[in-house]
């Protein structure tokens, strides 16, 4: 009899050290990177290049590899405007070494981040023509769902991929029940400070003027101003375009 209580205690003691685990690597603590959440909603990016430059050889979780994938997806997006061609160099040298960082974290990854920045890799590469590779990518974003269907990291990126894709790939009536989930599971102070989560707000609002509904989007962009009033681009650029569209 002591035996086995002993046993049970100790199992469901790991049981819960497992999902404490699991839950910390999930939902990480972002309240330290507040001056780069404030980068973020300023449109500071050269603050982002700085952290992440500094982070080149000390790539350990999936929080670092979250700012990686948002300044390669700046990065890369600047590099393929009209007249800014000189930068693909350094688009491209820092997607090989996002690559680099994702791979090094095969195995040590919550439950779906893995397949997520994988994903994230081939859409890079391809929109920088190094690979050509549309299915991969969505097949590994939809992988990652699978794997962590509640992950609000996870469900933000799928949004994003079905926002962005062309059809038959693509659908932003889906992409927004994504992020609407995504939203939901954002919700407590560790994400407080998590630019990804403004980000997923800020999509929400995109998915709702796309499909035609100005004054949810309007909503939208006033909730996402209640908590993060520095949100540059929602502030003075996006929100005040749905009200002249309105008048």
């Amino acid at each position: 009899m002591y035996e086995g209580t002993m046993y049970d205690v100790r199992r469901r003691v790991l049981g819960l050290l497992l999902i404490v685990f699991s839950i910390s690597l999930s939902a990480q603590d972002f309240s330290a990177d507040r001056e780069l959440m404030n980068a973020y909603l300023t449109d500071d990016m050269p603050a982002w290049k700085a952290h992440i430059d500094a982070q080149r050889n000390d790539v350990q979780c999936t929080k670092d590899l979250l700012y990686e994938y948002g300044y390669c997806g700046y990065i890369v997006a600047e590099a393929k405007k009209e007249g800014k061609e000189a930068l693909l160099p350094e688009a491209k040298q820092y997607v090989a070494q996002f690559r680099k960082h994702v791979e090094g974290q095969n195995g040590k990854l919550s439950p779906g981040h893995y397949e997520m920045y994988m994903s994230a890799v081939y859409v890079y590469e391809l929109r920088l023509k190094e690979s050509i590779h549309p299915l991969k990518a969505m097949s590994l974003a939809k992988d990652a769902v699978k794997k962590a269907p509640k992950d609000p990291l996870v469900l933000s990126y799928y949004g994003t991929c079905l926002f962005y894709a062309p059809k038959p790939f693509g659908d932003k009536k889906e992409a927004l029940q994504f992020f609407l989930r995504a939203e939901e599971k954002f919700a407590g102070a560790e994400w407080k400070e998590c630019w990804w989560r403004a980000a997923a707000m800020m999509y929400i609002a995109q998915c709702y003027d796309k499909k035609g509904d100005t004054s949810e989007a309007v909503r939208q962009c006033k909730k996402i101003l209640k908590e993060y009033p520095d949100y540059a681009f929602i502030r003075d650029t996006y929100l005040p375009g749905l009200l002249e569209r309105m008048r």
